[in-house]
């Protein structure tokens, strides 16, 4: 998590104008998106403001200086000045609050405990929201290039046969399903090639790239086998996830709030000084010009009755904290259960990925029995097309398959709480 935080990647804004492409891997995509992705700034601008929290909660400590000035006359209603001006310095020193600025400090730590698991979370859907338009971009490419291979096959069947038919060697009705099969290879192929610009925009919004720039994604697909044990997962999972560490700041909170309601009930104790000066030209008053005193004391207030609003304030902390148990409980269930299902995943895309190994093994063996046939005059080249496309099929079935085994692993590492 750390690692993606720092790594910030430059690009220059001179690229995004230009005719060509803006090229990205994987890397690069995700260091943009959790650089101009507005969620992830949403949330960090909320962690900055849970550390301004802090810095207000900590202010409590410090004494409190106040000035009043007061100036009154009664302008042209008396024929002598009787102007008065005063000052007034007060100075407001806190004591013992019943734990109250200490517990407010501890629940702004907390806030910030709570801004940054949310940051981390954002972080994880966005990571994982990266992957997954960035895999099926590339996958979408490959099924264009694919679909463009059917279509140029089905063309060249097409011709063959109408060829044949010309020369009394096929029915008509080959030429007309033909025809049919081309025209829906033509629908299928345009659909592919919309799938990729929708894939794209997705992608852009999530980098929050203009609309009209034009990126490129570099990248392949690799199989890259790793080893999971879902108790260790598991386990992690109860370390790592973000909303685990919520729910258990919570808690504490909670806990804390029922302790800051608590203080509602003790006394508060204040050191308080202040400095009069005043001047007056009253007649009235026996003194003239400047007078100046001042006071130093201890100020205790006690509550002695509120109308029962400090025990519904601790019952509201006892029944938040129990709410709050609820929650983290579910979530538990909730992890397991959204664990369980991306490790049952990954198991069955490497199995499909077995599956589909052998299945390239078959036709890349096929192909070679054509091409031998081919030179050897006994098969014809559109019967070694065929043979090709049925092997560049296989291989894209595979290619899907890691798509599928990609897609698992980026929803396990979503579920153990990792974002790389």
């Amino acid at each position: 998590m750390k690692k993606i935080l720092l790594f910030v990647y430059f690009i220059n804004t001179s690229l995004l104008w230009a005719e060509e492409p803006v090229k990205l891997t994987l890397e690069e995509a995700i260091a943009i998106a959790l650089r101009e992705n507005r969620e992830v700034l949403f949330r960090q601008e909320d962690l900055k403001k849970a550390k301004e929290k802090l810095k207000e909660a900590k202010a409590e400590i410090f004494p409190k200086l106040s000035l009043e000035s007061f100036w009154t006359d009664i302008l042209d209603y008396y024929e002598k000045n009787v102007a008065s001006f005063s000052n007034q310095f007060s100075l407001k020193q806190p004591i013992y609050t019943g734990g109250k600025i200490s517990g407010n400090i501890q629940m702004s730590k907390y806030g910030i405990e709570i801004n940054q698991a949310m940051l981390e979370k954002t972080i994880l859907e966005t990571v994982f929201n990266v992957k997954k338009a960035f895999f099926t971009f590339l996958l979408a490419k490959e099924y264009a290039k694919l679909n463009e291979l059917i279509l140029n096959n089905t063309k060249n069947h097409l011709k063959t046969v109408t060829e044949r038919y010309q020369n009394g060697l096929a029915p008509e009705s080959e030429i007309i399903n033909l025809k049919q099969a081309l025209a829906g290879v033509e629908h299928v192929f345009n659909t592919s090639l919309n799938q990729i610009e929708e894939v794209k925009t997705i992608l852009k919004n999530i980098l929050y790239l203009d609309k009209d720039v034009d990126i490129e994604l570099e990248g392949d697909f690799v199989y890259q086998p790793v080893e999971v044990a879902f108790d260790e997962v598991y386990l992690q999972a109860l370390r790592e996830r973000p909303e685990l560490r919520i729910y258990e700041t919570e808690e504490k909170m909670n806990r804390l709030q029922k302790e800051i309601a608590k203080s509602g009930l003790l006394p508060n104790i204040y050191a308080s000084w202040e400095y009069y000066v005043n001047h007056s030209n009253n007649p009235v008053t026996l003194s003239k010009g400047w007078e100046d005193h001042q006071t130093l004391g201890v100020v205790l207030t006690w509550p002695i009755f509120d109308g029962f609003a400090t025990q519904a304030k601790i019952r509201q902390a006892e029944l938040d904290l129990k709410e709050t148990q609820l929650l983290k409980e579910k979530a538990i269930k909730d992890i397991a259960l959204e664990l369980k299902n991306a490790y049952l995943e990954l198991n069955n895309a490497i199995s499909k990925l077995k599956a589909k190994d052998a299945e390239i093994s078959f036709y890349e063996d096929n192909l070679r029995t054509f091409y031998d046939k081919y030179k050897n005059g006994i098969a014809s080249e559109l019967d070694l097309e065929d043979a090709k496309l049925s092997f560049e099929i296989s291989q894209f079935n595979r290619k899907e398959a890691i798509y599928d085994y990609l897609m698992a692993r980026a929803k396990l590492e979503r579920a153990i709480g990792i974002a790389k």
